[in-house]
Parts: structure tokens; C-alpha cells; sequence
């Protein structure tokens, strides 16, 4: 008799969501997590004294707009989401302007401010909410081949399809030119939509962009005491139906025989069999786990990329003091910081010669402001994501380049709020090659694979492999950011792949 009938390779968010639901519905389900706590890129952890880091993801957008914490009763395991409202603070500097949960209200100060433009967000939301909608449901189930049908089939709802197709194929910067002729309102924009990774030219990229409606949709929100409040619900759901989360417990192998998944062998020799395997790995590390016969090669021709983002998080002494915010607004949503359009190009074209990016753009992240329990009283977290750095770089190595690297985002961020460096009193600098190291993310990708269009929806990591099974091994299954619908904290992967397990395991339908 195996010793569970699911093992969880990985305890990621998503590994977690699939582990949690097996464990629902009756399976005998046992994690494994290389780690010495639970998460992965889903963690906090106090690294400075008195101040709670998170090592990952920290905005809470798209999982709000999936019945994962509703159906799990993540709220009765200890998830306490905070609403973050404004959303998004954008700047160039010189002129803020706030998104808010009530897109009426980012109309009207959008219009007081850059007359017109808050018309043009709002005709932008109309014109797109129908498809952006759409994208989320696909998000919540098993990627098919019609996708990009169905995708073009609900934007064309009240409008002609037609029309809206070529935009959907387009660049995302080309089609935020076409409704904000304000550059200090498009730049923001078009950063927010680059969190994906590819740069506002690439063709058939402008979903990224459309998917913007979704976050007047759910909004913003923040687990209390840090992002890994998500996952640390996540294990007591587990336990709570009976299922073992172990740490500090790395899977070498995936133990295969007669091509059926047979269970894992850890780094320290231990065994445990199961009926079926769970990767919530990246694909790499579950490719590198199997015995050779069972790797085919389209699972190591996917496309890693080189590097994506760096992250500078602190600890200040004294709260963040923007030179020309609103005060606490500015502290509170997501800083969508960036001069000019330029300034994201510039950043992307020295990526390319494997350059870090000397002046980036960034993504500001202070949620003390809305969490007293990150920060000591008086003192402020703050976490400055930047675009774009290369994990393999034309000269040097990041351990020679780091404090350059460093020092660039400081000076950007500088622009903002002068003197921030000045109140430092801890910090947790991470490069591509440290995501790699300790959160083991391939070459710093932190959405695993490259995001682009021939590595999403069926196509991700593979064709073969898009329905969260590993083609040629029975019984072993996939979730994570190099499944469907990618990376980012959303939850929907762990989903999906546990309505897979649980079918196949039960052969009961999915309640």
C-alpha cells in the first residue's frame, strides 16, 4: 500500500492550492518543500528585526478573481486580506495620479487633471471589459485550443469582432497610444501591463494590456502579515484534512516505473511512494528529477529566457516621503513609477546587450502603509521591483555587479522621494541569480517561462503537456507558473490541476 495517494513535489502557492483540494476531497496527500518554510516565491519572513519581507509576489490581484479562497475557506484557516485602495499610484515624478477600485472616480480626477483622458479610461474599460472577463475565465480551466477564439469571439460582445481582433494581435504599447494621448498617463499603463515580461512591441501581446478591467474588477488586496499568509492558510487547510507538509525535505528523484509515476526519493535517500505525483516546480527541476527516457524534448526546448526583474527590499527608519504625493495615498497602492515611455525601451534595448538596466522604472511597494504588522512603528517596508536585468550578463557576473545594479534602482527611486537612502537600516537585494538560487526560478524568470504568445493558454509549457499532465509518465501531474495560465499569484494553475488529479484519482465529478 503506497504511503499517500498524492505527493506534492514543492509547496508553492500553487502546489499548495492543488495539495489543499486533493486533500478536500478525501486523498491521502503529503508535501514535500525543499525549503525551510512553506511558499516559495509566497513567503515572508521578518529578515530585518522587526521588519516582515516578502520574498516573492506581493500584490494580491488575479486571485480574487478565481473561488479558490472562497472554496478552500481560507478565511477559517487564518487569511485575513486588507483592501488596498487607491490601487495604483502613477508617476512620472512630477505629477501623480491615482487608480482606484472605483474606476468612476479614476475618471473623474483623471479628467481634472489631463482633460480627456479620464474619458478615454473609461471608454477603454467599456470597450474591453467584456474580453478582459473572458480572459479570466479561461484563466479558471484547462487550457484549450479555441482559446484565442473564444477570447476574440466575447470582445466583439456589443462591438464588431472584426474591428476588435487586429487590436488584440497587436503591440499592448501601440494599442494604449490609440485611447491616451497623455503620455504621463499611458507610461503607467503600458509599465503595468510589461509585469509580464515582453516589452510594449511585441506583436500579440496586447492582452496584457486588456486585461487591465479586471483589476477595477476584484482589486488589489493584501494577506495580513505578508504575502505568505496565503500559504501558510494554505498548509492548515492541508493539515486540517489530514494531509503532511514537510520542509527542509528536497525531492531528487521522481521514482518512475513501467511509466507510471511511482512516488519520490528525497536528497537524504528517504523513499515514499504514492498513486500519483504532483511538480509544482518549474518544469527544468521536474524534467531534471526523471529518469532521462521520460523527458521529451520539447520539454527542454522551452524558453526560460534570460532573467526578467530584480527586486531591492527595505527597511527605512522613517515612512516614504514622495516629493509631489498625495499623503497616505501614495504609500498605499502599487507606485507605478516611470518617466516617460522611453525610459521602459531604454531599459529593455540595454537587456538585450546583456546589460542591467541603468535607469529603470518601477513598481514601488509600501505596505506598511496598510500593514502595521510589516514594519516597526515610525518605520516603512519598501520593495522596489525594476525591469529590466539579464541572469546572463555580456560582462562580469552578478556577484561583481550587484552594488552597481543596487545603487542604479536607489538612484531611480531617488527621483520619487530624495533621501529615501538615508533612513536604510536593512535590505534584501534580488537578482536574477539570487531568484535562481534560493527560489529556484531558471535563469531569474520569475514567470518560469518566458510569457510571450507561443508559450501561453495550450501551448504552455508545451502542447502535450497543457492539460497538467507529464506525457509518458501515468500519474504524474504538473501545476505552477510553467503551466496555465502562468505566473503571478493567482492560484488558478493549482486549480485546474487538482480538478485533473481529483477526476482521475475519484473518477467523481468536480463539486
Amino acid at each position: 500500500m503506497p504511503d499517500f495517494d498524492v505527493i506534492v513535489m514543492g509547496a508553492g502557492h500553487n502546489a499548495l492550492v492543488t495539495a489543499a483540494y486533493a486533500a478536500k476531497a478525501g486523498l491521502k496527500v503529503g508535501v514535500f518543500e525543499r525549503r525551510h518554510i512553506v511558499g516559495g516565491a509566497v513567503s515572508t519572513e521578518e529578515l530585518v528585526p522587526g521588519y516582515r519581507f516578502d520574498y516573492g509576489g506581493s500584490a494580491h490581484i488575479l486571485i480574487r478573481m478565481t473561488p479558490v479562497v472562497r472554496e478552500l475557506e481560507l478565511t477559517r484557516h487564518g487569511l485575513h486580506y486588507l483592501d488596498v485602495d487607491p490601487m495604483f499610484h502613477a508617476s512620472d515624478g512630477e505629477t501623480p495620479w491615482f487608480i482606484h477600485r472605483d474606476a468612476n472616480r479614476t475618471a473623474r480626477e483623471l479628467d481634472a487633471l489631463f482633460p480627456g483622458q479620464g474619458e478615454a479610461y473609461t471608454k477603454f474599460l467599456d470597450d474591453w471589459t467584456p474580453f478582459a472577463s473572458s480572459v479570466a475565465d479561461l484563466f479558471n480551466s484547462a487550457p484549450g485550443p479555441l482559446d484565442m477564439g473564444k477570447m476574440v469571439v466575447s470582445s466583439g460582445k456589443g462591438k464588431d469582432w472584426m474591428e476588435q481582433l487586429p487590436r488584440i494581435l497587436r503591440p499592448y504599447g501601440d494599442v494604449a497610444r490609440e485611447y491616451f494621448t497623455e503620455e504621463r498617463v499611458r507610461a503607467p499603463l503600458v509599465w503595468m501591463a510589461a509585469q509580464s515580461g515582453p516589452p510594449p512591441s511585441d506583436p500579440l501581446s496586447a492582452p496584457f494590456l486588456l486585461w487591465h478591467p479586471l483589476y477595477h474588477e476584484g482589486g488589489v488586496a493584501r494577506p495580513k502579515g505578508g504575502s505568505g499568509g496565503l500559504t501558510k492558510a494554505l498548509k492548515r487547510a492541508i493539515e486540517s484534512d489530514g494531509g503532511q507538509v514537510f520542509v527542509n525535505a528536497p525531492v531528487k528523484d521522481i521514482l518512475v516505473k513501467d511509466g507510471k509515476a511511482q512516488g519520490v526519493r528525497l536528497e537524504n535517500g528517504e523513499t515514499y511512494t504514492a498513486r500519483a505525483v504532483v511538480s509544482g516546480a518549474h518544469v527544468l527541476t521536474t524534467a531534471g528529477a526523471l529518469p532521462d527516457e521520460y523527458v521529451p524534448p520539447a520539454a527542454r526546448q522551452v524558453r526560460v529566457g534570460n532573467g526578467f526583474g530584480m527586486i531591492l527590499r527595505l527597511a527605512l527608519s522613517e515612512k516614504v516621503k514622495y516629493r509631489n504625493h498625495t499623503e497616505p495615498d501614495s504609500r498605499v497602492g502599487l507606485g507605478l513609477l516611470i518617466r516617460n515611455e522611453q525610459q521602459l525601451m531604454k531599459g529593455y534595448g540595454e537587456y538585450l546587450a546583456g546589460e542591467p538596466t541603468s535607469d529603470p522604472p518601477l513598481i514601488a511597494m509600501s505596505f506598511s502603509a496598510v500593514d502595521d504588522s510589516l514594519a516597526p512603528p515610525g518605520g516603512d517596508v519598501l520593495w522596489l521591483w525594476a525591469q529590466y536585468y539579464p541572469y546572463e550578463l555580456s560582462s562580469g557576473s552578478w556577484e561583481t555587479r550587484t552594488a552597481e545594479a543596487r545603487e542604479n534602482i536607489l538612484n531611480a527611486f531617488e527621483h520619487y522621494a530624495p533621501g529615501t537612502r538615508d533612513t536604510i537600516v536593512g535590505e534584501l537585494v534580488q537578482t536574477p541569480q539570487w531568484l535562481e538560487t534560493n527560489l529556484g526560478l531558471h535563469r531569474g524568470n520569475v514567470m518560469h517561462l518566458e510569457m510571450s504568445f507561443d508559450q501561453m493558454f495550450s501551448f504552455r509549457p508545451w502542447m502535450k503537456a497543457s492539460q497538467y499532465r507529464w506525457p509518458g509518465v501515468q500519474g504524474l501531474y504538473l501545476t505552477g507558473a510553467s503551466t496555465h495560465p502562468g505566473g503571478g499569484i493567482m492560484g488558478a494553475s493549482g486549480r485546474n490541476a487538482a480538478q485533473v488529479l481529483v477526476k482521475d484519482l475519484t473518477r467523481r465529478r468536480w463539486k
